[in-house]
Order: C-alpha cells, then sequence, then structure tokens
C-alpha cells in the first residue's frame, strides 16, 4: 500500500512515498523511509510522530494514503512568545501617554 513519510528541518523538508506492506506500523514506514540519507543529522523519536498531523504511537497501523510526519522539537515555548509580546504590548501603551 503506498503512503508518505514526511520530515525536516527548519530550512529543508522531505516528503517521502512508499510502498509498504499491509498493517505495516507508522514506525516501520519512518524507518523504510531512510531519513537519515535525505536528512543527516535528523533523529527521530517514536514519541513526536503523527499521521495527518495527530500525535500517534509507533505501533499504529497504517491504512493506504496516510501520511506520517516526524515532529521535530519546538524551538521556542509558545506561551513565552505569547507573555513576551504582552510585555511588549503593555510597554507600547504606557509609553504613548
Amino acid at each position: 500500500m503506498k503512503v508518505e513519510v514526511a520530515a525536516g528541518f527548519k530550512d529543508r523538508q522531505v516528503l517521502i512515498c512508499l510502498e509498504v506492506q499491509e498493517h505495516a506500523t507508522a514506525w516501520e514506514a519512518i524507518m523504510a523511509a531512510q531519513l537519515s540519507t535525505h536528512l543527516p543529522g535528523l533523529t527521530p523519536d517514536p514519541t513526536r510522530i503523527g499521521i495527518f498531523g495527530r500525535l500517534c504511537a509507533p505501533d499504529s497501523r497504517l491504512k493506504e494514503g496516510d501520511r506520517v510526519e516526524v515532529y521535530r522539537p519546538l524551538s521556542a515555548d509558545p506561551k513565552e512568545i505569547r507573555r513576551e509580546l504582552a510585555k511588549i504590548e503593555r510597554a507600547k501603551r504606557n509609553s504613548v501617554v
């Protein structure tokens, strides 16, 4: 059956189309994609994968046409970014007096 594996870095992404056996798992598809040959330095983490944008377990069974995604860690905490932006906005409002 045909599936896709998507992975990447901030500046480079790959989408690999594969033919896998029926009942293959998400992790088997990632291993079959041989991501290290396309993205040297990428080490997939079995706890940071998903199917079509939803986290999944490595042993999740795939269906025809699924897209398995390898997620990388966030470079910044979104909550901290929002706090910093709120501080900047408050400072702007206070200085316009």
